[in-house]
């Protein structure tokens, strides 16, 4: 046994003291779905709704261990790190500092105030997180605090590894293939560190952040350029140095990266069907499995639904993506021409599961015609083919803006 897995099995034994072990659970839905026997390793049931309080709950142990007489942690975080960090401060009995950048939505500073209570202090500072990093780390030196990195530290790496030690004791083995989410990497570098070659690996992360792709491509980190940050519990420009060592071997054919519009179909499915709430970046190893269905069939699979925090404001967001994903729902500008009756005769071309969701006109002045930006709902994605066949049969003049990104963003 090498020291890191010894480590990771004595951070393990702390954590016990703090919280149980987080439920593994067989997925009968999953399981039916792809044809393998799907486990589910829940840490969006963790205290904090997250495996993040595993690292902040390692890191301040050990310094804690050293240094009895450090009493000011310090982190940077928009979400779950945060809400770690805040109930670890509370638990230990020292004082945390949280910096967040002032974007932050109102419910998350509200959890981590009520996570760490009087023991940490939130300071709101910039619009861009990496704003937000920097004035921690200033803080950091001018007052000699514990700066606490949420993926980027070997004993944050190690207290991420409690997840594969639960697993092993709860599944009884390894597990054949495993499904990781990936952001700054701390989960998926201590998982595969302390489980090793046993099973085959899947890293996921979010198509608009591949941090971990672009490293192996690179055999480096590297920034990226641009980050879409709907899967913000992983939406990270760079993966962390020190994971990117313990992850660089890894196959480029392993690192799937999934479309933010799917994730949401995974979000509602899992919610409708199952009644587990996932955030994004919770549900990105369950989403990644119609990625590799070919590979698991017949094979014992774990998932790790690395958190819950979803704001529920989100869930009309998630819900539209998701049926544009699906086909189920889209969005076209349709020329009317300005008569009486016109709109009439739109209207009997819609099929009878055809629903409007959305109706404006957009020119009012034409003479002749007006533009119509037009939302229709539907049952099964087959049946825009009929209506689009229908418009084209009577003459009508219309463009379909569903996947138009600039268009879409100014008029839906």
């Amino acid at each position: 046994m090498s020291d890191f897995q010894t480590n990771a099995q004595a951070a393990e034994r702390a954590m016990r003291e703090v919280f149980p072990a987080t439920p593994l659970l067989r997925n009968v839905h999953l399981s039916e779905r792809f044809g393998a026997d799907i486990w589910l390793k829940r840490e969006d049931l963790s205290p904090v709704r997250s495996y993040k309080i595993r690292g902040a709950l390692n890191a301040m142990r050990k310094v804690l261990a050293t240094d009895p007489d450090q009493n000011l942690f310090v982190c940077a975080s928009a979400g779950n790190h945060a809400q770690g960090v805040a109930f670890m401060c509370k638990h230990y009995g020292v004082r945390g500092v949280i910096f967040m950048p002032v974007t932050t939505p109102q419910q998350k500073i509200a959890k981590t105030r009520i996570f760490g209570g009087e023991n940490i202090e939130i300071r709101m500072v910039g619009d861009y997180f990496d704003d937000t990093l920097a004035a921690a780390k200033e803080y950091c030196t001018a007052e000699g605090a514990c700066f606490l990195s949420p993926f980027d530290d070997e004993n944050v790496i190690e207290g991420q590894a409690t997840v594969a030690v639960e697993v092993l004791e709860q599944l009884g083995k390894a597990p054949d293939h495993i499904l990781l989410p990936v952001g700054g990497g701390g989960l998926s570098a201590g998982v595969r560190s302390y489980l090793g070659a046993g099973p085959h690996y899947t890293f996921v992360e979010p198509l608009g952040g591949g941090s971990l792709l672009a490293a192996v491509v690179a055999g480096r980190p590297v920034t990226l350029e641009k980050v879409d940050s709907f899967v913000d519990g992983a939406a990270v420009a760079c993966i962390g140095q020190k994971t990117f060592a313990r992850l660089s071997d890894i196959d480029l054919s392993d690192v799937v990266l999934a479309p933010e519009d799917r994730i949401c179909t995974t979000i509602l499915d899992m919610l409708n069907v199952e009644g587990i709430v996932l955030e994004p970046a919770g549900a990105l190893a369950v989403d990644a499995l119609v990625d590799v269905a070919d590979q698991i069939r017949g094979k014992t699979v774990v998932c790790v639904t690395s958190g819950g925090n979803f704001d529920f404001e989100r869930l009309p967001e998630v819900k539209e993506r998701a049926q544009r994903y699906s086909g189920v729902k889209k969005y076209f500008i349709l020329r009317l021409p300005q008569r009486p009756g016109a709109l009439k005769d739109f209207l009997k071309i819609l099929g009878p599961e055809d629903d409007i969701a959305r109706f404006e006109y957009l020119k009012k002045t034409a003479r002749n015609f007006g533009s119509v930006l037009i939302g229709i709902e539907t049952s099964h994605a087959s049946n825009f083919r009929t209506l689009f066949a229908r418009l084209d049969a009577a003459g009508f003049t219309y463009r379909d803006i569903t996947n138009d990104q600039i268009l879409a963003e100014f008029l839906i």
